[in-house]
């Protein structure tokens, strides 16, 4: 490639809604010291872009102009120098780990910090892969490394029919933990159900600590797995063994998380992409996923498919309807 070309990007210039998000053509230059650059084939949308999107993630983006997205799937085109773990045609994701309004992956092609790739599992699609790593690193991260769920432990996961929640259904049944799954109502109760929850909790109806309790035998659950926060964290402690613990790895509730008033549990905030700067769990998460993929005990559930930049706001649509259940991918190459 030349020292400096054009890509295609999607790219917003103002908070507000889907309609914001334009495909615009924007400069690309050179891999330079330690970056790749590869050509992107999927893009897997996290619940964190819409926040960005809208202004009301954790940081805000620079407008305008800011670029979006966390997670792609492609091959590497050029490497810079100092690069030696990747060459031109090897399979790569997004480590995720990057401030997405400067490094976001919704484009053609992405260069990226060699500390912000991961290789591919062998054999994984682009598609399948775009679904994957922030999901189940997520879910490792939280679950294993975090909180350290063991075989036989009851843990509860809230919001379980996002691409997280199914990623953690999943990785608590291949650790032989036993999960309990809550959702609003009941239209995703039997799709729950039939992606290996031991028991659904619909959280409008249903008292979520009497439930657990209820399902645990009276002693409560050892893990809580939660992405929502808010007043309703308050509920998980209730729901929790003595020695129990909690993992808050997001905050769809924007209010401020609440502790029960009985809480003598381990509480911990969980940041994916801190664990994931470190090259020591992108290779244990990378293990865990790649052996899980190629052994099948994790197979991403895929909602729906966009095809091409084009389709990202109707992508964004179908995340804030809340009606799906998995990921949404976007196809690009």
């Amino acid at each position: 490639m030349t020292s400096s070309s054009l890509t295609k990007a999607v790219l917003f210039h103002e908070l507000g809604g889907p309609e914001v998000l334009k495909v615009q053509d924007v400069p690309l230059r050179a891999p330079g010291p330690g970056e790749v650059l590869f050509r992107v084939a999927a893009i897997g949308l996290n619940r964190a872009e819409a926040l960005f999107r809208s202004g009301t993630y954790y940081y805000q983006p620079t407008l305008p102009g800011s670029r979006l997205g966390y997670e792609a799937a492609g091959v590497v085109e050029a490497v810079g120098e100092g690069v030696t773990a990747y060459q031109p045609g090897d399979p790569v994701m997004a480590a995720a780990n990057f401030d997405f309004g400067v490094h976001g992956v919704y484009a053609e092609r992405v260069l990226l910090p060699e500390e912000s790739v991961v290789r591919r599992p062998a054999g994984v699609d682009a598609v399948t892969s775009a679904a994957a790593w922030l999901t189940y690193s997520t879910a490792y991260g939280g679950l294993v490394e975090t909180a350290g769920l063991a075989p036989g432990d009851h843990v509860v996961i809230t919001g379980a029919s996002s691409g997280v929640g199914t990623a953690a259904l999943q990785t608590a049944l291949r650790l032989g933990a036993i999960p309990i799954a809550t959702t609003r109502g009941e239209a995703k109760r039997q799709r729950l159900l039939e992606l290996g929850a031991a028991h659904v909790i619909t959280t409008d109806s249903e008292d979520l600590a009497k439930e657990v309790r209820r399902f645990t035998g009276g002693k409560g659950a050892e893990v809580a797995f939660d992405g929502i926060g808010g007043p309703g964290f308050a509920a998980l402690g209730d729901a929790l063994a003595p020695d129990g613990t909690a993992v808050l790895y997001g905050w769809l509730d924007p209010r401020p998380a609440q502790l029960s008033m009985n809480w003598p549990q381990a509480v911990h905030m969980y940041a994916n992409g801190v664990l994931a700067g470190t090259e020591g769990y992108r290779r244990r998460a990378s293990a865990f996923i790649g052996s899980g993929l190629a052994g099948g005990t994790l197979a991403p559930v895929i909602a729906e498919t966009f095809d091409g930049l084009g389709e990202m706001a109707d992508a964004h649509r179908l995340m804030e309807s809340n009606a799906h259940t998995g990921k949404i991918v976007v196809a690009v190459g």
